[in-house]
């Protein structure tokens, strides 16, 4: 018992001492960076190769998703991805897939962007 009041006493005195040379202007105890911009969610409009498998999807659902290039193989773009909404089925797109909107980092959101342009997307629930 005694050696745990001397461990509370030490984290006292480390306390009260750090608020002590605050006091006295040898400046404020470092604080933790907010998180990087990239790190926040943004919507991501994604236009998913097959219809049929958009309308599995429902909000709050997760889903890997994966570029079928012409060259090379298919490559996961976006991991555990959250659906934040599924809009209604446009109807004159015929063959041209279905829009997800996706819940992802900012850098995710480029790729998806950037990849939807060259590739097929394909979606798996996680």
């Amino acid at each position: 018992m005694s050696a745990g009041l001397a461990v509370a006493a030490a984290a006292a005195l480390a306390v009260g001492g750090a608020e002590a040379q605050a006091s006295r202007g040898a400046g404020p105890a470092r604080v933790k960076p907010p998180p990087p911009a990239a790190a926040r969610l943004v919507s991501a409009p994604v236009r998913i190769a097959d219809a049929a498998t958009v309308r599995l999807l429902r909000p709050g659902d997760r889903v890997d998703v994966v570029a079928a290039e012409r060259s090379g193989p298919p490559r996961v773009v976006a991991v555990a991805a959250r659906v934040a909404e599924v809009p209604a089925p446009e109807k004159a797109v015929g063959d041209g897939g279905a829009l997800v909107v996706l819940s992802v980092p900012r850098d995710t959101a480029r790729a998806l962007v950037g990849v939807g342009t060259t590739a097929r997307l394909a979606v798996t629930l996680c």
